[in-house]
């Protein structure tokens, strides 16, 4: 029986789910895994890919399914409940089903939005672990990070200290000579603290190393994060980690983390992070938690890695992709498909009459103040009006050669008659579509969905890409703006544009992949701009370079990496009971 999601809180919900829980040992045994491949850490384990993958590597995939979102608002549409709820769908028409999530960051948890485990009785258990650190991923993140900025600034104090000869002879280094005005990386920590967005680091005397300006940004916006998502074993994480171009020296020439001898340090930090988490649905289904969220720029995709260890041991494998199609699907169907090589078999477009009020004109949502009661009460005229942001990301979908599968992630406030908009908007655009009340009812809610869903994976579908790779970047940038967006074209700034050039003409990014930085929160740059705005130009500002992850960024508005944090954030309610240590007001 599902529990009463109406009443309870998720910490509630999880707490309760968590009695039944499977343990490590008996993981191994539901999911037919070897000893050796089952990793234990406490009530969770890691699963080792490695292991896996070369046992099961003569097994078919099963069936591939992506899922996404229209534009939300600013509390998120449900992303990561809509595939709980899709696994326990599955789950209860019998078929053998997992999943991959992202982990979450401790900023947006301890903020205004809250963790990212689901909802209602479509959540990831146990939800005090995956809100809090989890095993450790994020941690091993921030400590690699960060010691290629401690490594940056001490060779850089060391290199103002002494001569070449003096610098030889004590150290065995040679001199870089790194232009302290184009250091690309920053510090992280894995909170919103818009207090350490621009910082001066040294103060003091010659010892208490370089005087400059730096910055922090959010440890799962880390390059070192994006690389964990795209990496296919531990060769490729090393390799990669010594590319990552942390400054420029004096005369332009990229200063990397190998430059630096800090790479293989980096490595060891993150050697655990390659094995995926195993967690579970409140209804028990297997699920992977790998990789972070901030789609912005570190890929925002569960990882390739959690992919094609799901493929092999599930018949049918829910990912997921951040934010809205416009980046989140992009980015999985541009950059993350590519380096995998795994095709979809579908696409699930996640909807909420909420978000889709708010698109028809309905009030401003704002995180921490309570909506508007417009979004709990019918109102036929918005729901219609804002379906043109659905049936605009359908279209982007179907840019891909995909038949999407909208879902309506139903809550117990949404009426019929606006479902049944929605419905016909969707079809009419030539999407499946099935309500799902998963949130409230977990599988039980969920069946039309997942029937649905099983009908669109036995589609052949004609999977394939926007660009070719072969395309230059400012024609991909220009590609992706029209085609994705809805935008008229493209505007560069002076440097954003002579960087751009600098970057086609150097073949050693040829092959770099296209990540795209616009906030999620419309089509357009501009957050404020809400359904699918018409007659704009997309500004592009700067090109960030993260060599390691080989990833070229282009900047468009203004995008921070380190967000702040609101007036009533969530760490106000959390607290611990002193006698049974459990945790209690995650969302």
């Amino acid at each position: 029986m599902p529990y009463d999601a109406v009443n309870m809180q998720d910490w509630q919900i999880s707490e309760a789910a968590e009695k039944n829980m499977p343990t490590p040992d008996e993981w191994r045994d539901k999911l037919g895994l070897e000893k050796d491949e089952v990793l234990p850490m406490g009530r969770l384990a890691k699963l080792d890919f490695l292991n896996i993958i070369k046992r099961l590597q003569d097994k078919p995939d099963g069936k591939y399914i992506e899922v996404t979102a229209i534009t939300p608002t600013p509390l998120g549409e449900g992303k990561s409940t809509t595939s709980c709820g899709l696994m326990e769908g599955l789950g209860k028409r019998g078929v053998n089903v997992g999943g991959a999530l992202r982990q979450p960051s401790g900023g947006p948890t301890m903020n205004v939005k809250g963790t990212a485990a689901g909802g209602g009785n479509s959540l990831l258990i146990p939800m005090t672990e995956f809100s809090l650190g989890l095993t450790g991923d994020i941690n091993d993140i921030m400590n690699a990070h960060n010691l290629a900025m401690v490594a940056l600034t001490a060779r850089m104090q060391h290199e103002r200290n002494y001569n070449d000869e003096q610098l030889a002879r004590l150290t065995g280094m040679r001199r870089l000579d790194i232009d302290p005005t184009r250091v690309e990386m920053g510090w992280v920590i894995d909170y919103c603290a818009q207090a350490m967005r621009n910082i001066i680091i040294g103060i003091g005397g010659r010892m208490d190393g370089f005087t400059m300006q730096s910055k922090f940004g959010i440890a799962v916006g880390s390059e070192c994060m994006a690389i964990l998502a795209v990496i296919r074993d531990l060769a490729d994480l090393k390799e990669r980690l010594n590319n990552i171009t942390v400054a420029f020296d004096k005369s332009g020439k990229p200063v990397t983390t190998g430059d630096l001898e800090v790479g293989n340090a980096m490595t060891a930090f993150m050697r655990n992070t390659i094995n995926p988490t195993l967690m579970c649905t409140a209804e028990y289904n297997p699920c992977m938690v790998h990789a972070g969220p901030f789609a912005n720029i570190a890929v925002g995709q569960s990882s390739i890695i959690a992919d094609r260890v799901g493929l092999k041991l599930f018949d049918y494998h829910v990912t997921e992709s951040g934010f809205a199609a416009d980046i989140g699907f992009e980015k999985f169907w541009n950059v993350k498909s590519r380096f995998s090589g795994l095709k979809p078999n579908v696409s699930i477009l996640t909807s909420t009459i909420r978000a889709l009020k708010m698109h028809g004109g309905g009030p401003k949502v704002v995180p921490g103040i309570a909506m508007d009661e417009v979004y709990t009460k019918e109102n036929l005229e918005l729901v219609e009006n804002g379906c043109e942001n659905m049936v605009h990301m359908i279209e982007v979908i179907r840019k891909a050669g995909i038949n999407p599968v909208v879902c309506i992630n139903r809550f117990y406030t949404d009426t019929d008659a606006e479902c049944a908009v929605v419905r016909k908007a969707a079809e009419a655009a030539g999407a499946r579509c099935a309500e799902s009340k998963h949130w409230e009812l977990g599988g039980e809610g969920a069946l039309e969905f997942a029937d649905t869903v099983i009908d669109a994976c036995n589609e052949e579908n004609d999977f394939k890409f926007l660009y070719p790779l072969e395309m230059k970047l400012r024609d991909r940038v220009d590609i992706i703006a029209k085609e994705v967006y809805g935008a008229d074209g493209v505007t560069w700034t002076p440097e954003a544009e002579s960087k751009a050039k600098m970057l086609e003409n150097d073949p050693k990014y040829a092959d770099f992949a296209t990540m795209m930085v616009k906030t999620h929160l419309s089509l357009t740059s501009d957050p404020t701009l809400k359904g699918v705005p018409k007659g704009w130009t997309l500004p592009i500002r700067d090109v960030l370079i993260y060599s390691g992850a080989k990833f070229l960024c282009p900047c468009a508005g203004t995008i921070s990496l380190m967000p702040g944090t609101g007036s009533n954030p969530a760490f106000r309610r959390v607290d611990v009971d002193v006698e049974t240590g459990k945790v209690s007001g995650l969302f």
